[in-house]
């Protein structure tokens, strides 16, 4: 059973829900341009509100507060979907390089030792030496460190080295030799 004050501020907390909730939603879809996206995100912000009610009650524009908290989530959800549209960018470029000769069992060789790799040592070594990424783009596309890339790379290659039974210093794959999935396999 609640208690007098747990009460006051409950019915306090839904009045609040009941004016703003609409208002908070609208902001919301305005910020994303995204109308589904919009009653959750003023729901998610209300919740938080509720979370911290005594401080918002509290606080001299408490509707001021709960557009800023609706304004940081919406922003959040708007990064997350750059990133994640940089990252499928990324992922589903393609290289035109074709060889004119292409040593077919080689590159099944190829194919066949990254399967056997770990997903991100795999994921690592082809976008670096099929698609040509960077360190930092291939960092951004797996949502990982510069210095991670560097060294699941690494130790990629020495495992792609030893799978192909070869001493050279580098595997030269290009993307139009993987299968139509990129990488394709196994997970980690």
């Amino acid at each position: 059973m609640g208690t007098l004050v747990d009460d006051a501020a409950s019915a306090e907390f839904h009045a609040f829900f009941e004016r703003h909730y609409a208002e908070l939603a609208r902001l919301a879809h305005l910020l994303t341009g995204e109308a589904d996206a919009a009653d959750d995100l003023a729901a998610d912000a209300l919740l938080a509100l509720w979370h911290r009610w005594d401080r918002v009650r509290a606080a001299d524009r408490p509707t001021a507060y709960a557009r800023g908290v609706v304004a940081n989530l919406a922003r959040t959800r708007i990064r997350a979907a750059v990133r994640e549209r940089r990252r499928m960018t990324l992922l589903g470029a393609r290289h035109e390089d074709r060889a004119e000769n292409p040593d077919v069992p080689g590159t099944v060789d190829v194919q066949e030792a990254l399967r056997r790799l770990p997903f991100r040592k795999r994921a690592c070594v082809v976008l670096r030496h099929a698609f040509d990424l960077s360190e930092k783009d291939t960092a951004l596309a797996l949502g990982v460190s510069v210095g991670t890339v560097k060294s699941q790379t690494s130790k990629g290659m020495a495992e792609l080295k030893r799978l192909l039974g070869t001493d050279e210093p580098a595997v030269r794959m290009h993307a139009g030799a993987l299968p139509a999935g990129g990488a394709g396999g196994r997970g980690r």
